[in-house]
């Protein structure tokens, strides 16, 4: 058997700082993912595990220790899930295959993928945060959240841009914004909030789209009022805070 992989390599060059992924159909006919590395290249499935490993019958290791904790809060006694440092582990190194993956949805404009896979990675932060035997492998994550939010934010602002809805598309960034806030108050730095990657992205995203959304009807009135109450209109004001009351 021919395992050299120039084949499959030649004419696909690797870029640094460039994310470099393609969908290919297997020899199966199952369509996969393939990410160029610098040594050589990543393959994924596209649904699943990235690796398409079942461990224990589970879909995946999250799923597994999912259905474990739910057994055990349905126990008389309810014994609490703890993870070893090896099962935190094991679930770091399930989160960066995800990782791998989500990031080439994203650049497959395959959104959809995106939102499912971030917020699947969210989840292990959630579970080694709350069950973790060691405050190191509990906090060993949560560096990641602002990113993961930010990635799931954008796919949902895509998808909304797609179906020409600017008002979810800001909704949507607006939404990550406030939880990338939430996650720096939770941890007693509100204040470096507004020089993280992340939150910079979403609001520099979010200024994008909120200069492309009509006027509130509201504030134009208002603007309006302020002017005729300078000016000493007095009638047009009375009617520009009529039409401000319907309006609300």
């Amino acid at each position: 058997m021919d395992c050299d992989l120039s084949s499959i390599l030649e004419g696909w060059d690797y870029h640094p700082g460039k994310v470099n992924v393609r969908r290919i159909t297997g020899m199966d006919g199952k369509e996969r993912i393939q990410m160029r590395l610098c040594l050589g290249a990543l393959q994924m499935e596209v649904r699943g595990r990235p690796d398409g490993q079942q461990p224990y019958g589970y879909e995946s290791l999250l799923e597994y220790f999912e259905a474990l904790k739910k057994q055990l809060d349905s126990e008389n006694g309810g014994r609490e899930l703890e993870l070893s440092p090896q099962d935190c582990s094991d679930l770091r190194e399930e989160s960066m295959a995800y990782y791998y993956r989500y990031l080439s949805f994203y650049h497959l404009a395959d959104y959809a993928g995106v939102i499912c896979d971030t917020e699947r990675n969210l989840r292990v932060f959630d579970l080694i945060k709350l069950h973790a035997q060691t405050e190191a492998d509990q906090f060993s994550l949560e560096q990641y959240r602002p990113y993961v939010i930010m990635m799931n934010a954008r796919a949902r602002k895509e998808l909304a841009l797609r179906d020409n809805d600017l008002k979810a598309a800001y909704a949507a960034l607006q939404e990550g914004m406030t939880k990338v806030r939430e996650f720096f108050s939770a941890f007693g730095r509100p204040g470096l909030v507004e020089n993280a990657d992340e939150y910079r992205t979403l609001e520099n995203e979010a200024e994008k789209i909120r200069n492309c959304l009509p006027r509130d009807p509201v504030e134009t009135l208002r603007e309006k009022l302020e002017e005729a109450v300078s000016r000493e209109r007095f009638e047009e004001a009375a009617r520009l805070r009529d039409k401000i009351r319907k309006l609300e």
